[in-house]
């Protein structure tokens, strides 16, 4: 990965964990509870939402050592005693984020289109920069710049999504799984809380998340290639 792509995948992580939080604090106001609202973090500006962290440190990491770009930022507050049905709500707040994600990549993957349609040219130069057929054309081309952008946003935004839709405490599939959850397994379940981060990074050295994302890379390279 070239220094321009390295900068275009950081960028477009930034603006998709902007629209993660934001969709979080906005789905909490429409539930009852303005407290992200009325922070400021129903915002599209990302300085409300960095983490040192995982907005910054991590993705860094990640792109030096060639692995899928991924991170997240400031958790937007939510006081559950001002949702009108806490578990119930909070399941769709919870979803709400990796909802925002997974349409931002498809909103991405038919600006694609739409290019390719615009001009034969770019489903080209995808096609031989994805297979390593070609590097970064000379000089100024909009659409295909423009494209390897959507491209990104498409696959950071996938993997995005899919990672925090894992079902560990803190992540959002947590928050999905236990709005199903009876009230006393929900608590049974809370209690890995403490060791969530932990199990997150285990099996990230194990190669899962690798695992589970492989499908949708492969799923969004056919729909480019189509």
């Amino acid at each position: 990965m070239n220094f321009i792509t390295i900068v275009i995948s950081l960028f477009v992580l930034l603006f998709a964990i902007t629209i993660h939080e934001a969709a979080h604090g906005w789905a909490a106001a429409k539930f009852g509870d303005f407290t992200a609202q009325n922070l400021g973090r129903v915002s599209l500006n990302p300085i409300v939402h960095i983490d040192p962290i995982g907005t910054v440190l991590l993705p860094l990491l990640l792109v030096i050592v060639g692995a899928p770009v991924f991170g997240w930022a400031k958790p937007v507050p939510v006081n559950v005693f001002n949702l009108r049905n806490p578990r119930r709500d909070n399941l769709w707040i919870s979803a709400a984020g990796p909802a925002a994600n997974l349409a931002t990549a498809v909103l991405s993957l038919a600006g694609i289109a739409v290019l390719k349609a615009l001009s034969p040219a770019v489903g080209f130069f995808l096609r031989n920069f994805l297979l390593g057929r070609a590097g970064l054309p000379a000089g100024f081309y909009p659409l295909e710049g423009l494209s390897l952008i959507l491209f990104f946003g498409a696959l950071v935004n996938s993997y995005l999504a899919v990672f925090n839709l894992m079902p560990i405490p803190p992540l959002d599939g947590s928050g999905v799984l236990m709005g199903f959850l009876s009230e006393e397994n929900a608590q049974k379940y809370d209690r890995l809380r403490p060791y969530g981060f932990m199990i997150i990074l285990g099996l990230i050295y194990l190669g899962f998340l690798r695992l589970i994302i492989r499908p949708i890379e492969m799923l969004i390279y056919r729909l480019i290639f189509a």
